[in-house]
């Protein structure tokens, strides 16, 4: 695979994952409706999908020596992985009570969140847990953070 994409395929894919996880946390804290999840994941697939697109578009073009294939690979691929890891969470929206919905989501996210650690540390010798164990860490702390504010938010205004 090319570093390019490669580079938009990882941001994508830790970007889709943490990023929907959060608003799934939050959504299902503060307001126990599934249409209110549903439209707040499809806006993370479509709307920061394409956020994060240009942000990596913008960002691989400040490098000097970039070039044009190269950064529309990291753009295309960023924005279809964010878009597809987001839209996987909405099966078990769609299927599941919300509670249960979040459970499940996290399993996926981090099961996802894993496997890429250990491929990309396995790219790089290096030690594949401990490339888990940090990226695992850093989820974990960002979303319990989220999970946090959620229920901050819940308890003074609701």
């Amino acid at each position: 695979m090319d570093s390019s994409i490669k580079k938009g395929v990882g941001f994508g894919l830790t970007s889709g994952i943490i990023t929907t996880l959060g608003m799934l946390i939050v959504l299902s804290a503060v307001s126990e409706s599934k249409t209110v999840v549903l439209g707040g994941i499809l806006s993370i697939a479509i709307a920061d999908a394409a956020s994060d697109a240009m942000g990596m578009h913008i960002s691989e073009e400040s490098h000097e020596r970039a070039e044009s294939k190269h950064i529309w690979q990291a753009t295309i691929s960023t924005f279809i992985s964010k878009f597809i890891f987001a839209v996987t969470f909405l099966i078990p929206i769609l299927t599941l009570n919300l509670d249960k919905t979040v459970i499940v989501s996290l399993i996926w996210g981090f099961f996802l969140i894993g496997i890429f650690s250990y491929k990309i540390a396995k790219d790089r010798n290096e030690n594949p847990f401990t490339a888990v164990a940090e990226h695992t860490t850093i989820a974990v702390i960002v979303l319990a953070v989220i999970h946090f504010t959620g229920n901050l938010i819940k308890s003074f205004a609701g």
